[in-house]
């Protein structure tokens, strides 16, 4: 796995969260969405649907959405996930998310699970990723350098926006893959170990379990 060196640590002033599939596990069958939408594999959805005639984007997007408002009432935290959050509410490292999901799904999923965080974009917010829209929207908000910020998700698509803003990309993998070394700065298998590394920082300890 990679981890960051004590240079890079200490420099870090904030962290980005992916929702599905990083701090949430809905359980989105990305399969069954293509083969609704016809959409071929290699090609984002919602790259997909852009594509569509203008006739038939809405059709296709209720398709989309119906999925993502399953998975919302389903969802739930990964683990060390919301100690992960906490800790950082403590650290008082600002924290927020940035997602390809609709707004109405998102705020559904904090809802029901209590998701605490600064800031939220969604995908009627700023281009979806892998553009960096999004992120460098969050780093203008915090008045913040890209460079001193981090971005935790677990698709490649995460990882490119990252580098598109030049900020920290950190590949969240509990599957233990080892997929995508050439496209992350952090390769990391779970949770409690990015909380054990902003220990190092903010010389908070984690509360004992």
């Amino acid at each position: 796995m990679k981890t960051p060196d004590t240079d890079t640590l200490t420099s870090i002033q904030g962290l980005i969260f992916d929702l599905d599939g990083t701090l949430v596990d809905s359980r989105l069958d990305f399969t069954a969405i293509r083969h609704e939408l016809a959409c071929p594999e290699g090609v984002g959805v919602l790259e997909f649907i852009a594509s569509l005639p203008k006739e038939d984007r809405s059709p296709a997007e209720k398709i989309v959405l119906q999925h993502e408002r399953r998975g919302a009432e389903r969802a739930q935290w990964m683990p060390g996930a919301r100690e992960c959050l906490e800790y950082c509410e403590r650290a008082n490292l600002p924290t927020a998310i940035l997602t390809r999901n609709a707004r109405e799904v998102a705020d559904l999923t904090l809802t029901r699970l209590g998701i605490r965080v600064d800031m939220m974009l969604a995908r009627e917010d700023c281009a979806p990723k892998p553009a960096p829209d999004g992120l460098l929207q969050i780093a203008d908000a915090w008045g913040l350098p890209p460079a001193n910020l981090v971005y935790v998700g677990d698709f490649i698509y995460d990882l490119q926006a990252a580098r598109r803003a030049e900020m920290i990309s950190c590949f969240y993998d509990p599957q233990e893959t080892g997929n995508y070394q050439a496209e992350t700065d952090w390769h990391l298998a779970s949770f409690e170990q990015l909380t054990a590394m902003l220990e190092t920082i903010s010389g908070i300890a984690a509360p004992p379990d």
